[in-house]
């Protein structure tokens, strides 16, 4: 298991601070419901930041479940590999996936998804459920029931009832992969923010090391500590990101998946932070794990959350 290196709770984070030289390349794109930000700099800066969009968007495909035609949607209304076959993406996160879940006891589990359309958290139709509804839906909230085989050809087959949500890791692999097409690429300085979830490549373009600030939940103007990082991964998870209210109590979207609600553990937000160490799990690299670890660390709460980061995951 890979380790990171910094944990910081309550808080969440920008990106700030950016050199300039002649072969920049930056875009903007809105995708897995988030504006991000890619910024490259390099002789095939242009090419690196184009093939990037793409691969962004090629990947939202694959891994949103709004989308009917994705491959998480068909294995949920399958409930097995569709006949044409997993894409690279999910043939990389399922088993980091199953993994995380694993080596934080369910703190972080895919199948988390019939329980946050329940809260319509998919579809932005916000509702408190019954909780004998919750009831229900939680006896299928059980990774262990996912069945993965690699021969003759690699298929998944979800147990009864279930269905995945890669949504609390899809962005951290696209950190990944936007990570190995600026590599590819020649690029040695670079930068993108999508949402909570940063990566940097090396340092600034002038020699210095990026900044990336640390502001408070409670104040969106307002920094509370600014990282100096390079070849790095700084993700977010935070309860603030989206929510509703019903009666003048606020419901947040990170769901713990002990009790179907969402995390009452006293933290505003998660932050990890690690190395760029390259690609595992077949392509999931530190920035799934991060994404991964935010998640079920804002679950866990401070002290069980503090007690992984000591213990190294």
């Amino acid at each position: 298991m890979k380790r990171f290196s910094i944990l910081i709770l309550t808080l969440c984070l920008c990106l700030t601070g950016c050199g300039k030289q002649t072969t920049e390349a930056t875009a903007q794109i809105f995708a897995m419901d988030t504006v991000m930000e890619i910024a490259a700099y390099g002789s095939k800066a242009e090419e690196a930041v184009q093939e990037t969009k793409g691969r962004i968007k090629a990947l939202e495909n694959q891994l949103s479940r709004t989308k009917a035609d994705s491959n998480v949607s068909r294995v949920n209304h399958n409930g097995t590999t569709p006949t044409t076959g997993l894409t690279y993406g999910m043939r990389a996160l399922l088993p980091a996936a199953l993994e995380y879940r694993d080596a934080t006891n369910g703190a972080f589990d895919i199948t988390i998804a019939p329980v946050m359309d329940a809260w319509g958290f998919t579809g932005d139709q916000f509702r408190v459920p019954k909780q004998s509804e919750l009831n229900e839906l939680l006896k299928h909230v059980n990774s262990d029931e996912i069945q993965v085989q690699e021969e003759p050809s690699y298929s998944v087959t979800l147990g009864e009832g279930q269905a995945i949500d890669l949504g609390g890791i899809a962005k951290g692999y696209t950190s990944d992969l936007v990570e190995q097409t600026f590599r590819a690429n020649g690029i040695e300085s670079g930068k993108i923010s999508l949402g909570g979830n940063v990566f940097v490549l090396g340092g600034k373009p002038d020699g210095s090391d990026w900044r990336v600030g640390i502001k408070d939940p409670r104040n969106e103007s307002g920094l509370a500590a600014i990282l100096s990082l390079r070849d790095a991964y700084a993700i977010t998870s935070g309860g603030y990101e989206r929510y509703f209210e019903e009666n003048g109590k606020t419901y947040h979207h990170i769901i713990d998946p002990s009790t179907g609600y969402p995390a009452d553990s006293g933290l505003l937000s998660v932050t990890v932070v690690a190395a760029d160490n390259g690609p595992d799990w077949a392509g999931a690299g530190n920035g799934a794990m991060c994404d991964a670890f935010s998640t079920a660390l804002f679950v866990m709460g401070e002290e069980q959350a503090l007690d992984f980061w000591r213990n190294g995951g």
